[in-house]
């Protein structure tokens, strides 16, 4: 069985919960290290649908403290937020110091799925691409540190993925209307994926380009890529003993009888 993984190439699931484990520790000190220095951290995650951002994200925030680690996955824009500057609504969102915040899709919607569905204009989308290289210099310079991933799927895992969502009742709310017609336009996607690149891939703003038809690998070297390009040192509080209770001071408690428990089914 054994040499059967090793010839496919796929993570054993033992190792892969080993590495993530190490990860998450190391996710912990990055955030203590985040927090003492006031750093301010953005990192955008972008890709198909059903590329895999969501389950990626999820390992990333699952030991930390939403307090220091948000993530932003907004809906689509209010009838007020069309009015407004297009980066306006994602300002609101950005971190202070000590936070980082995971964007779950960006301001590079107006790039792909506005482009693609025909949700903006075509001098809105220009603009965008000409503007957008502009407000990420200025985010950069104003101490932000911005990282960009875009997790790139095959057409035929894609699909796979989609129907599985499609007969699991747990994963059918991840299926949307959106997600139906850009099934259909895979091509489409392609180009404006491409064009994007030409215009926001900079030396000063990179995109970092994920493998993900492995989730599992691609999960364990987002994680470990991005712990790289923040240098951290490990300033997690030393483990604390807890202290003896105190006796008791001859308080009775009401009877349990006077309080409403939820039934124990289980």
């Amino acid at each position: 069985m054994s040499n059967k993984k090793e010839q496919s190439g796929k993570l054993s699931r033992k190792k892969y919960e080993k590495e993530l484990r190490r990860l998450q520790v190391e996710l912990v000190k990055l955030q203590e290290w985040i927090k003492k220095e006031g750093l301010r951290v953005v990192v955008i995650f972008e890709g198909r649908d059903a590329a895999g951002k969501g389950g990626t994200i999820k390992r990333i925030t699952e030991k930390l403290n939403p307090r220091i680690c948000r993530i932003v996955a907004l809906q689509k824009p209010t009838e007020k937020e069309r009015g407004q500057w297009y980066f306006q609504r994602y300002v609101d969102h950005l971190p202070s110091k000590g936070e980082m915040v995971l964007f779950d899709r960006s301001w590079y919607n107006r790039a792909v799925v506005e482009r693609v569905m025909g949700f903006c204009t075509d001098d809105e989308y220009w603009e965008f691409l000409r503007s957008c290289p502009n407000f990420e210099k200025m985010l950069i310079r104003s101490g932000t540190i911005l990282i960009k991933y875009w997790f790139s799927v095959s057409d035929k895992e894609q699909e796979r993925r989609f129907r599985k969502r499609l007969t699991d009742p747990t994963r059918r709310w991840k299926f949307s209307d959106i997600d139906l017609k850009s099934y259909t336009l895979w091509e489409e996607y392609s180009k404006a994926k491409d064009e994007m690149f030409n215009y926001t891939d900079t030396k000063q703003s990179p995109w970092y380009v994920v493998n993900s038809d492995d989730k599992k690998k691609a999960r364990l070297n987002v994680i470990t890529h991005l712990l790289s390009l923040i240098p951290y040192e490990d300033v997690v509080p030393e483990p604390i003993e807890l202290p003896e209770r105190p006796h008791k001071k001859g308080y009775v408690r009401p009877p349990i009888s006077e309080q409403t428990f939820v039934p124990e089914i289980y």
